[in-house]
């Protein structure tokens, strides 16, 4: 034993002044990590937390909170339902709507069959009603009309003819004020959209029909918008919003809409601003479901996609309320997406809650002029779908400094301290910074390290039927990593040092690193601070409140459990988060492109979610007297993980009907003609263009199909708008990575029709030309100035051409069933000196033609590639055209 001379203190900052000196030898000589002789392991035991039991401690915690945020999730419905919302109804309605199968814009499913199942049901929701004290009223609107939007890099949208149907809802004597619910009923191509979004579809007609047979009249009215055209990037809800009569009447809305299929629809958006409805939700939901956290990660803009909640927040200037399921979205806009896979409780809960908001938000003086309430946030979350907290975030600021401030005052304290003799405790706490975040990044580069050797084998997404084999295998190493930093630390740098006074500061760093990020986020005027500021005060509040049980007696089993039980609440709302994060993100990894390593992102995220969640427990490896065993252990796991993996015995697809896990495909057959200046076609071929959303590509589709293998590769033609291929929408930065087959050509009985009706100088030096285009009902046409030439106005949107995406623009057409021509027109201001290396001209105009539906949607080479796929994969198909011109 090393005599008292030669050890390495920390001094105890007034935590152990009640130990006896017998105690603290004991605690000085057999404090290194279990590695010196035990002589006096009585004592020793009272102090120092047994490997085996800390492990237990640690394991059966969070099991026991993962085991309680399943259990909530799967409490669709808490409480009876007051029986005013008939979810057996609106599940009839909700099969009726699908049974039509897919809908896009344009086709006989979306603008008839579709179109009149709603009417007739409005009707007879009229019908029944007539004598009540409410009136129906009902608009079937089609606009036309263009905006432009930063969504996807950005780009231009231009609808015709497309459908809205907007019910009224208000007492006899008329409403001056109106509150909107708005769902839509139209698809992509090929997906019935039963949970996207006809299940919320469903929800609005029984809502609309709970409302209309009050027998108390409403203060205000409510105006049902069933809008044809979502998925066309938000055509539909900016034709009302900016053209509708009724628009001018409201003042909030609630927007239903998914991104998963089923399970608990969240609040995800509120506002900008007003308060009042979060408070409004708050009061009245049955089953509440929200979370600020949502909102913020989602306007950051990480997450690709959007919805009718912008148009609405941006071209109505009204605030509003944006809910959405999020479950399960593996199969979102795909084949599975059907009435079955969606529990009659969802519809249910769903029913109850947007029924008891809208009551509320019909009957609220607040309404009336929802400006007079625009000031500030709110902060908003729930705990387990029992109940939501919810503050205005200026209060939310007084608390987080709150916690901030007693935070600085616990740590200041130590400091004041006479063993703080020249700043000791103040070194010591910033050196324990250093390691933890030390621990971090090694832990961080480490996992990164694994996540690129996994990439380059080609195992790439084997976690993506198989969730939890990423986590025994990321998880395993992040935490590993971890625990082995601050092994070493505690034996290295720390050997002499008595362990309870290194388990007492790490508890310290922690705070302090939460306390930080607290102050960040604050400032940052985030409301999502709330998590760190839980993160802060409930330890804070636990570690206070056992200070005598740890001075005279250690890290007991019970001062453990006792320390754990305090991190309950906290730690249950964060896993959630955590759960929210990878039901969101991991199905996004699927179809995110090919371009972004998805095992990258997942193996970060779960970094970051074993950093956050061993923050406090960092506490226990300090105190613990070893955690070789548990390194062992991990060591393991990892191992045997890895070994499987690099085998590639966990395949990342699964076409089983309880839980499909499909590859999504895009194909197009397609016919390409380039046309001159001249106007003649240079060229033209024909082909199956093929595209695969995830990073595998077509590894696993190659054995499958052996034609469409590495050497059908296409690179992008630079000169080309758009490398020359029918984009239906501008995500070629994501999915760079084609495949194009040889195919006959493509002849569609509804041919596009293209032409050039003038071309004229102005005075003030540009070209103006005028274009008239007939064709399907889905186009994307394409602009790309050539070098020195600047397009400077055109007819879409406020006649100022938006969104540059390197020297390209995109425009997005669709119209209803009609097929009216368009036409359209821009300016260009010529290059001043040519570049001779480029090409031609000073623009090139492409157009794309998209068929998704009737007898151009498919040929016979198509659909007997289609056939070939296997059976877990998704591939969805069309027809179209690409035409390319020069000027």
């Amino acid at each position: 034993m090393e005599s008292d001379t030669t050890i390495r203190r920390i001094k105890a900052y007034g935590t152990q002044n009640n130990v006896s000196q017998r105690d603290k030898d004991a605690l000085q000589q057999y404090g290194n990590n279990g590695c010196g002789e035990v002589k006096k392991k009585p004592e020793v035991s009272l102090y120092l937390l047994s490997e085996g039991i800390g492990v237990v401690l640690v394991a059966v915690f969070m099991l026991l909170l993962w085991g309680l945020v399943h259990l909530s999730l799967q409490q669709l419905v808490i409480g009876k339902s007051t029986g005013e919302f008939n979810a057996i109804r609106a599940r009839k309605h909700l099969e009726k709507i699908t049974s039509v199968g897919p809908r896009p814009v344009g086709s006989v499913e979306n603008e008839v069959l579709t179109v009149n199942y709603l009417l007739d049901q409005i009707e007879h929701i009229r019908a029944e009603t007539a004598a009540g004290p409410h009136s129906v009223s009902v608009s079937v609107q089609r606009p036309t009309g263009s905006f432009s939007i930063d969504f996807l890099g950005g780009f231009t949208s231009y609808y015709d003819k497309v459908t809205n149907i907007a019910v009224k809802l208000e007492p006899k004597a008329g409403a001056k004020h109106l509150m909107l619910a708005n769902c839509h009923f139209d698809t992509v191509a090929n997906s019935p959209g039963a949970s996207d979004d006809a299940v919320s579809c469903a929800v609005m007609l029984e809502v609309l029909h709970s409302l209309a047979n009050l027998s108390t009249p409403l203060r205000h009215g409510v105006v049902f918008l069933f809008n044809g055209a979502e998925e066309n990037i938000l055509q539909a809800s900016h034709g009302f919003i900016t053209q509708h009569p009724w628009a001018t009447q409201v003042r909030a809305f609630i927007n239903l809409e998914a991104a998963g299929v089923g399970g608990k629809e969240v609040v995800f958006q509120t506002g900008p601003e007003n308060p009042w409805l979060v408070q409004a939700y708050v009061r009245s939901a049955k089953h509440p479901f929200a979370s600020v956290v949502g909102q913020e990660v989602f306007q950051s803009g990480v997450i690709p996609s959007d919805t009718d909640f912008r148009i609405y927040r941006d071209f109505g200037n009204i605030p509003g309320i944006d809910l959405a399921f999020i479950e399960n979205g593996f199969i979102y806009h795909t084949k599975y997406d059907t009435p079955d896979r969606i529990l009659t409780e969802s519809i249910q809960r769903a029913g109850d809650n947007i029924l008891a908001v809208l009551k509320h938000l019909v009957m609220s003086e607040k309404l009336a002029d929802s400006s007079e309430y625009r000031h500030g946030n709110m902060v908003f979350f729930d705990l387990l779908g029992v109940f939501v907290v919810a503050y205005p975030a200026r209060v939310g600021t007084i608390i987080n400094y709150m916690a901030t401030m007693a935070t600085f005052f616990y740590l200041g304290k130590k400091c004041s301290l006479p063993s703080n003799g020249g700043g000791r405790y103040v070194r010591e706490l910033a050196c324990g910074t250093g390691v933890v975040v030390l621990s971090w990044v090694v832990t961080l580069l480490s996992v990164l390290i694994v996540a690129l050797l996994v990439s380059l084998m080609g195992q790439s997404m084997f976690w993506y039927n198989h969730f939890y084999m990423s986590v025994c295998l990321y998880g395993a190493a992040a935490a590993g990593k971890m625990i082995l930093v601050h092994t070493l630390a505690k034996n290295l740098y720390y050997g002499n040092v008595r362990r309870l006074e290194l388990g007492e500061l790490f508890f310290d760093v922690s705070l302090l690193l939460w306390c930080c990020s607290l102050v960040y986020l604050t400032q940052q005027g985030l409301c999502s601070a709330y998590v760190p500021m839980l993160m802060v005060a409930f330890p804070l509040a636990t570690k206070l409140l056992l200070t005598q049980e740890f001075k005279q007696r250690g890290a007991t089993v019970k001062y453990s459990v006792l320390y754990l039980l305090g991190l309950a609440l906290p730690y249950v709302h964060f896993m959630f988060l955590i759960w929210v994060v990878f039901e969101i993100f991991t199905p996004i990894l699927g179809r995110s492109g090919t371009e972004i390593p998805p095992d990258v992102v997942l193996a970060s995220l779960v970094t970051l979610g074993t950093i956050f969640l061993s923050s406090f427990f960092l506490h226990f490896i300090y105190m613990a007297r070893s955690t070789k065993w548990i390194l062992v252990g991990l060591g393991t796991i990892f191992t045997v993980v890895f070994i499987l993996v690099s085998c590639g015995l966990f395949f990342p697809y699964s076409a089983d009907p309880a839980s499909p896990r499909p590859k999504r495909v895009f194909l197009q057959h397609t016919t390409r003609t380039f046309h001159g200046l001249d106007g003649e076609v240079e060229r033209q071929d024909s082909g199956l263009w093929i595209n695969s959303f995830d990073y595998t590509g077509m590894r696993y589709i190659t054995p499958h199909i052996p034609e469409i293998n590495e050497t059908i590769r296409t690179k992008c033609q630079e000169d080309l708008p758009f490398c020359g291929f029918p984009w239906f929408l501008p995500v070629k930065f994501l999915v760079k990575k084609n495949w194009y087959l040889p195919a006959p050509e493509v002849s569609p009985k509804s041919p596009i029709e293209f032409k050039l009706l003038s071309k004229q100088e102005t005075d003030w030096g540009t070209t103006k030309m005028t274009f008239e285009v007939k064709g399907p009902s889905h186009m994307s046409l394409y602009l790309m100035p050539h070098s020195g030439a600047v397009l400077s106005s055109w007819s879409f949107g406020d006649g100022t051409p938006q969104f540059d995406l390197n020297g390209e623009y995109f425009i997005f057409y669709s119209h209803g069933l009609e097929s009216p021509v368009w036409n359209f027109w821009f300016e260009i201001q010529p290059p001043k000196s040519p570049d001779p290396s480029g090409p031609e001209g000073m623009i090139s105009v492409a157009i794309a033609s998209h068929y998704f539906f009737r007898e151009d949607q498919k040929t016979p080479q198509l659909q007997e590639m289609l056939q070939r796929f296997p059976v877990w994969a998704f591939p969805s198909s069309w027809v179209s055209t690409y035409h390319m011109y020069r000027y």
